[in-house]
């Protein structure tokens, strides 16, 4: 009997494709739609991975198969390949363009991680597994740019406490759209609709060597910097008030990606795994806007 959680055929068919084949050594994979099925009904509703009711197989199957594939990249890919081919159509909007980022509370089950062994097969020990002290407590702060339809087109991960502004560069950075046949991947996005956090001199300086148009609303302290200098402070800067309207964008995807609630509230205790959840639920909302 299938869960409302689970993958719809129309989203099976459009993943399946992308998906590993079995090894060539060793056991083959569990069904693989029963195990992402698996992962969402646990990512969706929060719970222990203990809870994964027994239609999904163990699970520690789905735990382990999602974890392995943030470590060697297939999450990333399959997101990347699912933009590739949406690009491809002219499905992307590229000038809707807009970045920002959100707190993510995390569950006390989330702190204590032990300090992983230095194995030259593992992945860099993340410092502090992107938990921060905030206002809020123990946080991680998800920054992400998205499209003019409200999907992900790069998501990076900090600690609560990280400035919003400090992590423009690298969202704007992680952007990477292949080509489908010939061609470099695509990076960069010709306008970027931001909130004041973003509005600083300098970082307006840094998306104008970019060559890409900010549009943002003058901070109240760069205006009274300006206004105080005269002469020399130089003109306003261009501010468009009905593409900012388009920047709530940004806003309706962070709140689709909270719809599942072990995103809205962080339960992994290592960074890397949250990521994992993060990278799925991202997959999930590209199948779900998919234009057919």
């Amino acid at each position: 009997m299938s869960n409302r959680t689970d993958l719809t055929d129309m989203q099976w068919n459009a993943l399946q494709p992308h998906l590993p084949g079995n090894p060539r050594r060793g056991r083959a994979y569990a069904d693989h739609r029963r195990v992402i099925n698996g992962m969402l009904w646990r990512i969706r509703l929060g719970t222990p991975w203990r809870d994964i009711p027994a239609q999904y197989g163990a699970w520690r199957t789905c735990h382990d198969r999602l974890v392995r594939w943030e470590r060697d990249g297939t999450w990333l890919r399959i997101l990347q390949t699912l933009q590739a081919m949406a690009d491809q159509q002219g499905q992307i909007d590229w000038h809707g363009a807009a970045v920002d980022s959100t707190h993510i509370r995390a569950h006390r089950s989330a702190t204590g991680a032990r300090i992983q062994n230095a194995k030259t097969d593992a992945p860099p020990p993340i410092p502090g597994e992107w938990l921060g002290q905030s206002r809020g407590g123990r946080t991680t702060k998800i920054h992400l740019c998205v499209d003019g339809q409200a999907r992900p087109l790069s998501i990076v991960l900090s600690a609560g406490q990280a400035s919003d502004g400090t992590y423009l560069l690298p969202v704007l950075d992680s952007i990477r759209v292949p080509r489908i046949g010939a061609g470099r991947p695509r990076k960069h996005v010709p306008v970027l609709r931001v909130d004041r956090a973003y509005g600083a001199p300098k970082y307006r300086r840094l998306l104008r060597k970019r060559g890409i148009a900010c549009v943002c609303p003058e901070r109240e302290d760069a205006k009274k910097w300006r206004l105080k200098r005269g002469v020399r402070g130089g003109r306003p800067p261009k501010f468009d008030v009905e593409a900012y309207k388009g920047r709530n964008v940004v806003e309706r995807a962070v709140n689709r990606i909270k719809d599942f609630r072990a995103v809205a509230t962080r339960y992994e205790k290592r960074g890397r795994n949250f990521l994992a959840v993060v990278l799925l639920v991202a997959i999930l909302i590209w199948l779900s806007k998919r234009q057919h």
